[in-house]
């Protein structure tokens, strides 16, 4: 199923790149704690604590890991709800 056109609008307002919303909804936390557990589902609490240790990790990783931390840390969350609902 893909996603309609009234979502992306919405996503493109945000100024989010479509795939990488896409990927979050889909991509699990590769180690740690939340191993397996998709990224989008990750609780902003760990997030938060990437941030205090040492910060997000390097390359694409980090860069999913920052985008899931600012949609949640923004109260966006039900953007991600509804590409899932896509996926």
């Amino acid at each position: 199923m893909k996603i309609n056109f009234v979502i992306l609008s919405k996503i493109k307002i945000f100024g989010m790149n479509p795939e990488i919303l896409k990927e979050i909804c889909t991509t699990k936390m590769p180690f740690g704690k939340y191993k397996d557990r998709i990224l989008a589902d990750l609780p902003i609490s760990y997030l938060e604590w990437f941030q205090r240790n040492g910060g997000l990790p390097k390359g694409k990783l980090g860069m999913q890991l920052a985008t899931v931390y600012e949609i949640k840390l923004n109260g966006l969350e039900d953007l991600l709800k509804t590409i899932k609902k896509f996926e």
